[in-house]
Protein backbone atom coordinates (compact mmCIF):
# COMPACT_ATOMS: atom_id res chain seq x y z
CA UNK A 1 0.00 0.00 0.00
CA UNK A 2 3.55 2.58 0.23
CA UNK A 3 3.51 2.38 -2.91
CA UNK A 4 0.56 3.82 -4.43
CA UNK A 5 -0.80 7.24 -4.94
CA UNK A 6 -3.48 8.14 -2.09
CA UNK A 7 -5.34 9.70 -5.22
CA UNK A 8 -5.12 7.65 -7.97
CA UNK A 9 -4.50 4.27 -6.42
CA UNK A 10 -1.86 3.22 -9.01
CA UNK A 11 1.97 3.00 -8.16
CA UNK A 12 3.38 6.43 -7.64
CA UNK A 13 4.81 8.44 -10.08
CA UNK A 14 7.77 11.43 -8.54
CA UNK A 15 6.06 10.77 -5.41
CA UNK A 16 4.88 13.92 -2.79
CA UNK A 17 4.73 13.68 0.91
CA UNK A 18 1.86 15.27 3.00
CA UNK A 19 2.48 17.00 6.40
CA UNK A 20 -0.28 14.35 7.14
CA UNK A 21 2.36 11.60 5.70
CA UNK A 22 0.34 10.57 3.01
CA UNK A 23 1.61 9.83 -0.66
CA UNK A 24 0.32 11.26 -4.22
CA UNK A 25 1.92 11.55 -7.52
CA UNK A 26 3.23 14.71 -8.55
CA UNK A 27 0.33 15.01 -11.07
CA UNK A 28 -2.87 14.07 -9.23
CA UNK A 29 -1.16 16.08 -6.01
CA UNK A 30 -0.75 19.26 -8.85
CA UNK A 31 -4.54 18.42 -9.74
CA UNK A 32 -6.15 18.17 -6.80
CA UNK A 33 -4.47 21.55 -5.23
CA UNK A 34 -5.44 23.53 -8.13
CA UNK A 35 -9.05 21.84 -8.97
CA UNK A 36 -10.03 22.21 -5.06
CA UNK A 37 -9.98 25.49 -3.07
CA UNK A 38 -8.42 24.50 0.67
CA UNK A 39 -8.01 20.89 -0.29
CA UNK A 40 -7.91 18.17 2.27
CA UNK A 41 -6.44 14.73 2.23
CA UNK A 42 -9.19 12.61 1.46
CA UNK A 43 -6.70 9.85 2.77
CA UNK A 44 -7.16 11.18 6.33
CA UNK A 45 -10.84 11.86 5.89
CA UNK A 46 -11.60 7.72 5.48
CA UNK A 47 -9.06 6.68 7.72
CA UNK A 48 -10.73 8.35 10.58
CA UNK A 49 -12.52 11.86 10.10
CA UNK A 50 -12.02 12.72 13.72
CA UNK A 51 -8.34 12.97 13.44
CA UNK A 52 -8.55 15.27 10.02
CA UNK A 53 -6.50 18.68 11.11
CA UNK A 54 -4.75 21.75 9.96
CA UNK A 55 -1.85 19.10 8.78
CA UNK A 56 -4.06 17.33 6.52
CA UNK A 57 -4.76 20.81 4.59
CA UNK A 58 -3.13 19.85 1.53
CA UNK A 59 -1.26 23.14 -1.02
CA UNK A 60 2.03 22.87 -2.90
CA UNK A 61 3.97 24.52 -0.25
CA UNK A 62 2.75 21.73 2.11
CA UNK A 63 4.21 18.71 0.51
CA UNK A 64 7.63 17.76 -0.43
CA UNK A 65 9.20 14.89 -2.75
CA UNK A 66 10.04 11.74 -1.04
CA UNK A 67 13.31 10.58 -2.55
CA UNK A 68 13.62 7.92 -0.51
CA UNK A 69 10.22 5.63 -1.77
CA UNK A 70 10.90 7.18 -5.48
CA UNK A 71 14.15 5.12 -5.04
CA UNK A 72 12.66 1.91 -3.29
CA UNK A 73 10.15 1.86 -5.99
CA UNK A 74 12.73 2.26 -8.93
CA UNK A 75 14.02 -0.78 -7.55
CA UNK A 76 10.94 -2.84 -7.58
CA UNK A 77 10.73 -6.02 -9.94
CA UNK A 78 8.16 -5.70 -12.52
CA UNK A 79 6.76 -7.85 -15.39
CA UNK A 80 5.39 -6.69 -19.00
CA UNK A 81 1.72 -7.60 -18.69
CA UNK A 82 1.22 -6.95 -22.70
CA UNK A 83 -0.17 -10.29 -23.75
CA UNK A 84 2.78 -12.73 -25.67
CA UNK A 85 5.76 -10.78 -23.93
CA UNK A 86 8.01 -12.25 -21.73
CA UNK A 87 9.82 -9.42 -20.50
CA UNK A 88 11.18 -8.47 -16.80
CA UNK A 89 13.35 -6.19 -14.90
CA UNK A 90 12.95 -3.62 -12.63
CA UNK A 91 10.55 -0.37 -12.58
CA UNK A 92 13.66 1.58 -13.25
CA UNK A 93 13.82 0.20 -17.19
CA UNK A 94 9.78 -0.26 -17.39
CA UNK A 95 8.91 2.67 -18.90
CA UNK A 96 11.73 2.10 -21.42
CA UNK A 97 10.61 -1.63 -22.22
CA UNK A 98 7.14 -0.27 -23.23
CA UNK A 99 8.67 2.11 -25.81
CA UNK A 100 10.36 -0.80 -27.54
CA UNK A 101 8.15 -3.61 -26.33
CA UNK A 102 7.72 -6.04 -29.84
CA UNK A 103 3.87 -6.95 -28.45
CA UNK A 104 2.78 -3.56 -27.57
CA UNK A 105 -0.37 -2.38 -29.79
CA UNK A 106 0.25 0.75 -31.16
CA UNK A 107 -1.45 3.05 -34.22
CA UNK A 108 -0.41 2.85 -37.67
CA UNK A 109 1.42 6.35 -38.42
CA UNK A 110 -0.20 6.45 -41.86
CA UNK A 111 -3.42 7.54 -40.03
CA UNK A 112 -5.43 4.26 -41.50
CA UNK A 113 -6.63 3.50 -37.67
CA UNK A 114 -5.64 0.22 -37.19
CA UNK A 115 -3.33 -0.52 -34.09
CA UNK A 116 -0.90 -3.31 -35.10
CA UNK A 117 1.72 -4.82 -33.03
CA UNK A 118 4.86 -3.30 -32.68
CA UNK A 119 6.92 -6.14 -34.70
CA UNK A 120 3.85 -6.77 -36.97
CA UNK A 121 4.15 -2.75 -38.18
CA UNK A 122 6.12 -3.23 -41.18
CA UNK A 123 3.97 -6.58 -42.62
CA UNK A 124 0.87 -4.00 -41.90
CA UNK A 125 2.35 -1.19 -44.14
CA UNK A 126 3.52 -4.09 -46.97
CA UNK A 127 -0.15 -5.91 -46.95
CA UNK A 128 -2.51 -4.49 -45.02
CA UNK A 129 -2.42 -0.77 -44.77
CA UNK A 130 -4.99 0.85 -46.91
CA UNK A 131 -2.97 3.81 -47.22
CA UNK A 132 -0.47 2.12 -48.94
CA UNK A 133 -2.19 -0.49 -51.04
CA UNK A 134 -2.03 1.46 -54.59
CA UNK A 135 0.69 1.50 -57.03
CA UNK A 136 1.61 4.14 -59.56
CA UNK A 137 1.22 2.85 -63.01
CA UNK A 138 4.21 4.73 -63.85
CA UNK A 139 6.75 4.66 -61.01
CA UNK A 140 5.31 1.37 -59.37
CA UNK A 141 5.14 3.71 -56.46
CA UNK A 142 2.64 2.85 -53.71
CA UNK A 143 0.52 5.79 -53.07
CA UNK A 144 -2.41 6.07 -51.10
CA UNK A 145 -6.23 6.09 -52.71
CA UNK A 146 -6.73 9.52 -51.94
CA UNK A 147 -2.79 10.78 -53.23
CA UNK A 148 -3.77 8.46 -56.50
CA UNK A 149 -7.38 10.40 -57.02
CA UNK A 150 -6.35 13.75 -56.56
CA UNK A 151 -2.78 13.47 -58.59
CA UNK A 152 -1.18 11.11 -61.45
CA UNK A 153 1.94 10.75 -60.52
CA UNK A 154 4.57 11.68 -63.35
CA UNK A 155 8.57 12.08 -63.88
CA UNK A 156 8.14 15.97 -63.62
CA UNK A 157 5.45 15.80 -61.01
CA UNK A 158 5.87 15.54 -57.28
CA UNK A 159 3.72 13.13 -55.42
CA UNK A 160 2.51 14.23 -52.32
CA UNK A 161 4.59 12.71 -49.34
CA UNK A 162 2.95 14.16 -46.29
CA UNK A 163 0.60 17.25 -46.06
CA UNK A 164 3.50 19.89 -46.51
CA UNK A 165 6.03 18.19 -48.72
CA UNK A 166 6.25 16.66 -52.10
CA UNK A 167 9.23 13.87 -53.36
CA UNK A 168 8.96 13.20 -56.90
CA UNK A 169 9.45 9.14 -58.13
CA UNK A 170 12.15 10.13 -60.91
CA UNK A 171 14.39 11.88 -57.60
CA UNK A 172 13.72 9.52 -55.01
CA UNK A 173 15.15 7.12 -57.33
CA UNK A 174 18.02 9.50 -57.49
CA UNK A 175 18.13 8.80 -53.60
CA UNK A 176 18.46 5.14 -53.67
CA UNK A 177 21.28 5.78 -56.34
CA UNK A 178 23.46 8.09 -54.58
CA UNK A 179 23.17 5.81 -51.17
CA UNK A 180 23.75 2.70 -53.53
CA UNK A 181 27.07 4.68 -54.50
CA UNK A 182 27.81 5.95 -51.00
CA UNK A 183 28.00 9.70 -52.90
CA UNK A 184 25.62 10.82 -50.89
CA UNK A 185 24.51 10.66 -46.80
CA UNK A 186 20.92 9.76 -46.14
CA UNK A 187 20.11 12.97 -45.12
CA UNK A 188 22.26 15.06 -47.39
CA UNK A 189 20.14 12.73 -49.81
CA UNK A 190 16.22 14.05 -48.54
CA UNK A 191 17.13 17.20 -48.21
CA UNK A 192 18.33 17.48 -51.69
CA UNK A 193 15.00 15.89 -53.16
CA UNK A 194 12.37 17.68 -50.82
CA UNK A 195 10.21 20.75 -52.07
CA UNK A 196 8.60 22.30 -48.66
CA UNK A 197 5.99 25.44 -48.69
CA UNK A 198 7.89 26.76 -45.73
CA UNK A 199 11.24 27.00 -43.55
CA UNK A 200 13.93 24.63 -42.61
CA UNK A 201 12.19 23.70 -39.36
CA UNK A 202 9.20 22.04 -41.57
CA UNK A 203 11.72 20.05 -43.65
CA UNK A 204 13.47 18.52 -39.68
CA UNK A 205 9.42 17.79 -38.60
CA UNK A 206 8.86 16.17 -42.28
CA UNK A 207 12.06 14.00 -41.48
CA UNK A 208 10.71 13.50 -37.90
CA UNK A 209 6.97 12.11 -38.65
CA UNK A 210 7.96 10.56 -41.72
CA UNK A 211 10.61 8.20 -41.14
CA UNK A 212 8.12 4.87 -41.56
CA UNK A 213 7.16 6.23 -45.15
CA UNK A 214 10.89 6.91 -46.04
CA UNK A 215 11.60 3.26 -44.86
CA UNK A 216 8.99 1.76 -46.27
CA UNK A 217 9.86 3.15 -49.96
CA UNK A 218 13.35 2.01 -49.16
CA UNK A 219 12.26 -1.28 -48.46
CA UNK A 220 10.28 -1.26 -51.47
CA UNK A 221 13.04 -1.02 -53.34
CA UNK A 222 15.40 -3.28 -51.50
CA UNK A 223 12.59 -6.17 -52.46
CA UNK A 224 12.91 -5.41 -55.47
CA UNK A 225 16.39 -5.69 -55.75
CA UNK A 226 16.56 -9.05 -53.74
CA UNK A 227 13.52 -10.39 -56.12
CA UNK A 228 15.69 -9.66 -59.27
CA UNK A 229 19.08 -11.50 -57.58
CA UNK A 230 16.90 -14.11 -56.86
CA UNK A 231 15.30 -15.34 -60.37
CA UNK A 232 19.31 -14.32 -61.61
CA UNK A 233 20.43 -17.51 -59.29
CA UNK A 234 17.75 -19.71 -60.33
CA UNK A 235 18.50 -19.34 -64.22
CA UNK A 236 22.52 -19.66 -63.16
CA UNK A 237 22.17 -22.83 -65.16
CA UNK A 238 21.08 -21.23 -68.29
CA UNK A 239 21.99 -19.24 -70.79
CA UNK A 240 22.75 -15.52 -69.37
CA UNK A 241 23.99 -12.84 -70.99
CA UNK A 242 26.75 -10.83 -69.59
CA UNK A 243 25.43 -7.60 -69.50
CA UNK A 244 22.26 -8.74 -67.25
CA UNK A 245 25.02 -10.98 -64.96
CA UNK A 246 26.87 -7.31 -64.70
CA UNK A 247 23.66 -5.89 -64.16
CA UNK A 248 22.58 -8.05 -61.27
CA UNK A 249 26.20 -7.85 -59.79
CA UNK A 250 25.64 -4.03 -59.13
CA UNK A 251 22.14 -4.68 -57.78
CA UNK A 252 23.44 -6.65 -55.54
CA UNK A 253 26.10 -4.07 -54.80
CA UNK A 254 23.44 -1.82 -54.77
CA UNK A 255 21.29 -3.82 -52.00
CA UNK A 256 24.88 -4.25 -49.84
CA UNK A 257 25.71 -0.12 -49.99
CA UNK A 258 21.81 0.53 -48.85
CA UNK A 259 21.96 -1.69 -45.73
CA UNK A 260 25.17 0.07 -44.67
CA UNK A 261 23.71 3.34 -45.09
CA UNK A 262 21.11 2.39 -42.79
CA UNK A 263 23.00 0.71 -40.19
CA UNK A 264 24.67 4.06 -40.24
CA UNK A 265 21.94 5.79 -39.35
CA UNK A 266 20.90 3.53 -36.74
CA UNK A 267 24.37 3.60 -35.21
CA UNK A 268 24.09 7.67 -35.02
CA UNK A 269 20.45 7.52 -33.67
CA UNK A 270 21.51 4.93 -31.18
CA UNK A 271 23.94 7.61 -29.95
CA UNK A 272 22.24 9.91 -30.04
CA UNK A 273 19.24 8.72 -27.56
CA UNK A 274 21.91 7.50 -25.20
CA UNK A 275 22.81 11.14 -24.78
CA UNK A 276 19.40 12.02 -24.24
CA UNK A 277 19.01 9.76 -21.67
CA UNK A 278 22.05 10.54 -19.69
CA UNK A 279 21.23 13.91 -19.52
CA UNK A 280 17.52 13.08 -18.73
CA UNK A 281 19.58 11.15 -15.47
CA UNK A 282 21.01 14.03 -14.71
CA UNK A 283 18.69 16.38 -15.23
CA UNK A 284 16.44 14.17 -12.99
CA UNK A 285 19.14 14.18 -10.24
CA UNK A 286 19.30 17.93 -9.92
CA UNK A 287 15.41 18.11 -10.04
CA UNK A 288 15.78 15.50 -6.88
CA UNK A 289 18.79 17.69 -5.35
CA UNK A 290 16.46 20.81 -5.64
CA UNK A 291 13.65 19.03 -4.01
CA UNK A 292 15.14 17.81 -1.01
CA UNK A 293 16.83 21.25 -0.74
CA UNK A 294 12.79 23.29 -1.20
CA UNK A 295 12.01 20.16 2.02
CA UNK A 296 14.99 21.19 3.92
CA UNK A 297 13.90 25.18 3.32
CA UNK A 298 10.07 24.18 4.83
CA UNK A 299 11.42 22.43 7.87
CA UNK A 300 13.52 25.62 8.54
CA UNK A 301 10.50 27.70 7.96
CA UNK A 302 8.25 26.07 9.45
CA UNK A 303 10.29 25.65 12.98
CA UNK A 304 11.22 29.64 12.69
CA UNK A 305 7.60 29.70 12.26
CA UNK A 306 7.21 27.77 15.61
CA UNK A 307 9.92 30.55 17.16
CA UNK A 308 8.64 33.66 15.85
CA UNK A 309 5.21 32.07 17.49
CA UNK A 310 6.69 31.18 20.90
CA UNK A 311 8.52 34.95 21.09
CA UNK A 312 4.76 36.27 20.23
CA UNK A 313 3.45 34.89 23.37
CA UNK A 314 6.61 35.84 25.17
CA UNK A 315 6.50 39.87 24.35
CA UNK A 316 2.56 39.56 25.21
CA UNK A 317 3.51 38.52 28.42
CA UNK A 318 5.48 40.87 28.88
CA UNK A 319 3.58 43.41 27.75
CA UNK A 320 0.60 42.33 30.13
CA UNK A 321 2.67 41.31 33.29
CA UNK A 322 2.64 43.41 36.64
CA UNK A 323 5.71 43.04 39.21
CA UNK A 324 4.03 45.05 42.43
CA UNK A 325 1.47 42.43 42.87
CA UNK A 326 -1.62 44.77 41.40
CA UNK A 327 -2.81 43.27 38.39
CA UNK A 328 -5.86 44.75 36.49
CA UNK A 329 -7.13 41.75 34.52
CA UNK A 330 -9.71 43.08 31.21
CA UNK A 331 -12.25 40.28 29.70
CA UNK A 332 -13.85 41.16 26.57
CA UNK A 333 -16.65 39.29 24.84
CA UNK A 334 -18.21 38.71 27.85
CA UNK A 335 -21.78 37.27 26.43
CA UNK A 336 -20.08 34.49 24.56
CA UNK A 337 -17.56 33.44 27.40
CA UNK A 338 -21.06 33.49 30.07
CA UNK A 339 -22.56 31.41 27.56
CA UNK A 340 -19.78 28.98 26.71
CA UNK A 341 -19.33 28.25 30.34
CA UNK A 342 -23.14 27.94 31.00
CA UNK A 343 -22.98 24.49 27.93
CA UNK A 344 -19.84 23.60 29.58
CA UNK A 345 -17.29 25.09 26.23
CA UNK A 346 -15.21 26.70 28.23
CA UNK A 347 -15.86 26.13 32.22
CA UNK A 348 -13.44 28.43 33.40
CA UNK A 349 -10.77 31.70 32.10
CA UNK A 350 -7.43 32.30 33.37
CA UNK A 351 -5.65 35.37 33.64
CA UNK A 352 -2.48 35.82 32.01
CA UNK A 353 0.57 34.73 35.11
CA UNK A 354 1.62 38.38 37.62
CA UNK A 355 3.71 38.58 40.04
CA UNK A 356 4.27 40.17 43.84
CA UNK A 357 7.28 41.62 42.91
CA UNK A 358 10.40 41.39 40.61
CA UNK A 359 11.79 38.05 42.05
CA UNK A 360 8.31 37.28 44.10
CA UNK A 361 5.74 34.68 43.62
CA UNK A 362 4.04 34.13 40.27
CA UNK A 363 -0.06 33.72 40.47
CA UNK A 364 -2.90 33.80 37.76
CA UNK A 365 -6.53 34.20 38.59
CA UNK A 366 -9.27 31.98 37.71
CA UNK A 367 -12.82 32.93 37.30
CA UNK A 368 -16.10 30.79 36.89
CA UNK A 369 -18.20 32.74 34.83
CA UNK A 370 -21.18 30.87 35.67
CA UNK A 371 -19.68 29.39 38.62
CA UNK A 372 -17.89 26.72 40.50
CA UNK A 373 -18.78 24.52 43.45
CA UNK A 374 -21.83 26.03 45.86
CA UNK A 375 -22.10 29.27 43.61
CA UNK A 376 -22.25 26.90 40.28
CA UNK A 377 -25.13 28.43 38.22
CA UNK A 378 -25.85 31.57 40.43
CA UNK A 379 -22.95 33.11 41.23
CA UNK A 380 -19.15 34.69 39.62
CA UNK A 381 -16.58 31.97 41.73
CA UNK A 382 -13.30 34.29 41.23
CA UNK A 383 -10.14 31.86 42.56
CA UNK A 384 -6.53 32.76 43.02
CA UNK A 385 -3.49 30.39 41.74
CA UNK A 386 -0.02 30.34 42.99
CA UNK A 387 2.19 29.04 40.36
CA UNK A 388 5.51 28.03 40.19
CA UNK A 389 7.82 30.47 40.02
CA UNK A 390 11.64 31.13 38.36
CA UNK A 391 12.47 32.31 41.99
CA UNK A 392 10.65 30.19 44.55
CA UNK A 393 13.62 28.44 46.03
CA UNK A 394 14.24 32.00 47.45
CA UNK A 395 10.73 32.59 48.93
CA UNK A 396 9.30 31.90 52.27
CA UNK A 397 6.81 29.04 51.89
CA UNK A 398 3.93 28.85 52.79
CA UNK A 399 2.32 32.04 51.05
CA UNK A 400 1.22 34.45 53.42
CA UNK A 401 0.12 37.50 52.26
CA UNK A 402 -3.83 38.86 52.22
CA UNK A 403 -5.71 38.44 48.83
CA UNK A 404 -8.20 41.44 47.78
CA UNK A 405 -10.61 40.80 44.95
CA UNK A 406 -12.47 43.81 42.97
CA UNK A 407 -15.17 43.56 40.22
CA UNK A 408 -14.67 47.24 39.26
CA UNK A 409 -18.25 49.13 38.33
CA UNK A 410 -17.17 51.28 35.03
CA UNK A 411 -19.04 54.41 36.33
CA UNK A 412 -17.34 54.09 39.26
CA UNK A 413 -20.03 54.08 41.84
CA UNK A 414 -20.25 50.61 43.53
CA UNK A 415 -17.28 48.13 43.44
CA UNK A 416 -17.31 44.69 44.36
CA UNK A 417 -14.65 43.44 47.02
CA UNK A 418 -13.76 40.73 48.69
CA UNK A 419 -10.93 39.36 50.14
CA UNK A 420 -9.41 36.74 52.36
CA UNK A 421 -6.03 35.59 54.15
CA UNK A 422 -4.33 32.29 53.06
CA UNK A 423 -5.01 29.28 54.84
CA UNK A 424 -1.29 28.12 55.95
CA UNK A 425 -2.36 25.05 56.63
CA UNK A 426 -3.78 24.15 52.75
CA UNK A 427 -1.83 22.59 50.40
CA UNK A 428 -2.68 25.96 47.98
CA UNK A 429 -0.28 28.15 49.29
CA UNK A 430 2.61 25.40 49.60
CA UNK A 431 5.52 25.75 47.52
CA UNK A 432 4.11 24.39 43.92
CA UNK A 433 5.34 20.79 42.78
CA UNK A 434 3.45 21.06 39.60
CA UNK A 435 2.86 23.96 37.52
CA UNK A 436 0.07 25.48 39.53
CA UNK A 437 -1.23 24.76 42.82
CA UNK A 438 -5.26 24.27 43.36
CA UNK A 439 -7.21 27.71 42.91
CA UNK A 440 -9.06 29.13 46.17
CA UNK A 441 -10.64 31.88 46.42
CA UNK A 442 -14.72 33.15 46.73
CA UNK A 443 -16.95 30.68 44.80
CA UNK A 444 -19.90 32.92 45.65
CA UNK A 445 -18.29 36.35 44.84
CA UNK A 446 -21.15 38.09 42.89
CA UNK A 447 -24.66 37.26 41.79
CA UNK A 448 -24.83 36.56 38.12
CA UNK A 449 -28.26 38.40 38.78
CA UNK A 450 -26.57 41.47 39.87
CA UNK A 451 -23.55 40.92 37.08
CA UNK A 452 -26.53 41.20 34.61
CA UNK A 453 -28.52 44.11 36.01
CA UNK A 454 -29.07 47.35 34.43
CA UNK A 455 -28.26 49.41 37.96
CA UNK A 456 -24.77 48.43 37.83
CA UNK A 457 -22.42 48.98 34.72
CA UNK A 458 -20.23 45.74 35.74
CA UNK A 459 -20.24 44.87 32.56
CA UNK A 460 -19.99 47.39 29.62
CA UNK A 461 -19.62 47.20 25.86
CA UNK A 462 -19.57 43.37 26.46
CA UNK A 463 -16.29 43.68 28.72
CA UNK A 464 -15.44 43.63 32.07
CA UNK A 465 -12.71 44.26 34.34
CA UNK A 466 -11.11 42.45 37.69
CA UNK A 467 -8.51 43.86 39.68
CA UNK A 468 -6.47 42.03 42.86
CA UNK A 469 -4.26 43.24 45.37
CA UNK A 470 -1.83 41.09 46.83
CA UNK A 471 -0.55 43.16 49.76
CA UNK A 472 3.54 42.48 50.16
CA UNK A 473 3.88 44.51 53.25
Amino acid sequence: QKYLCSNCNNILKKALQTLCGHRYCSACFSWIVRNNKNAICQKCKKEDPSTVSEESLLAEERAFGDAAINKEISELKVHCVTFGCSWSGIMRNFEEHQSLCEYALIPCHTGCGHMVMRKKLADHLENGCVNNVTTCQKCQRSLSSSEYQVRACSAARPVSCSSSTSVSCRKFKGILLGLALGQLRYRECIDSVIFLQGSKEKIKEHERSSVGTHMLLLLQHIKQLKASVCAAAKAADGFIPLAELNMNKNKLHVFENIVAVLNKEVETSNLEIIAFRRQSELDQNIIRGLELKIAELCRCLTQKDASLSSLHKSLLFSEQASYDGVFLWKITDVGRKLQDSVTGRTVSLYSPAFYTAKYGYKVCLRVYLNGDGTGKGTHISLFFVVMKGDYDALLPWPFRHKVTFMLLDQNNREHIIDAFRPDLTSASFQRPVNDMNVASGCPMFLPLSKLQSPKYAYVKEDTLFLKCIIETN
